[in-house]
């Protein structure tokens, strides 16, 4: 087991650190400052250096994704988790850094990059898987909703988390279409925000009644 974490941090810190090369390849032609934040109508409105860009970002890519692999692994209840879903967080950071870093160099280095639409298709999609398995995750301390009421009741547990994937899974695919619809109209992004966040705080709502309910 502890061989195969290792192998799993070593490829996922391997990957993580890839756009590296692109960075380095092109380092010279990039300038000072690349865009690292847009608004929701996809203007950049915050900048960082391109040190910080090609260098720091994956390496923080990295970081982050041997913390969660630790944490998954030494969770007393991690017997309980989806494997599925083990396998979306250990590879979450690795494929985020893929893709927002040389995303941003392409922007750096002069190419019309659809901010929007990339930023909506990735969180769609992760939405879509994560809400997919969500369900088939046990009380854990690690993994899923951990609430007050879910992490005191397997019964609140099981209950949030079957109507948080049903949730999630709708919120991907509106997610995917509000990034096409944005792209198009070229209109702002207020609407996935607010889905975002309707996603994101319905479970715990919901969980709250059960909690109020007894449950």
């Amino acid at each position: 087991m502890k061989r195969k974490l290792t192998t799993n941090m070593l490829l996922t810190s391997a990957v993580s650190l890839l756009p590296m090369l692109l960075g380095i390849a092109v380092y010279s032609r990039l300038p000072e400052q690349l865009p690292s934040h847009w608004s929701f109508s996809g203007e950049v409105n915050g900048y960082s250096g391109k040190a910080t860009i090609v260098f720091i970002l994956p390496i923080l890519m990295a970081v982050l994704s041997v913390f969660v692999q630790f944490m998954l692994e030494n969770d007393p209840k991690k017997a309980n988790m989806s494997s599925a879903l083990k396998a979306i967080s250990r590879w979450c950071c690795p494929l985020l850094s893929l893709v927002l870093v040389p995303m941003t160099i392409f922007v750096g280095l002069g190419y019309d990059v659809p901010i929007s639409l990339i930023v909506c298709v990735i969180v769609g999609f992760v939405f879509i898987a994560v809400g997919n398995y969500l369900p088939k995750s046990k009380l854990n301390y690690t993994m899923g909703i951990r609430l007050p009421w879910t992490l005191s009741s397997e019964e609140n547990w099981n209950r949030t988390h079957r109507f948080a994937g049903k949730v999630w899974m709708v919120a991907g695919f509106l997610f995917i279409i509000c990034g096409f619809a944005a792209h198009q109209l070229h209109s702002g992004m207020t609407a996935v925000a607010v889905l975002l966040l309707l996603a994101l705080f319905s479970p715990t709502v919901y969980s709250f009644w059960l909690y109020k309910k007894g449950i």
